[in-house]
């Protein structure tokens, strides 16, 4: 699983009947996602609502 998968910015597009990038990625950043050779994306956001609550405990 990569990164991606649990990103908020990465959403089923159905028109394209696959998963896209939300953010609005410049031509090298789009590169980057293409071949998926980004290390971290600084754009990267966790889209689990619970990961607050679990912190906390």
């Amino acid at each position: 699983m990569s990164t991606c998968d649990t990103c908020l910015y990465y959403e089923y597009d159905d028109d394209y009947e696959c998963y896209t990038c939300e953010m609005d990625l410049d031509e090298d950043e789009m590169y980057k996602f293409l071949t998926d050779s980004w290390k971290s994306c600084p754009y990267y956001r966790n889209n689990d609502e619970y990961e607050v609550v679990r912190h906390q405990m």
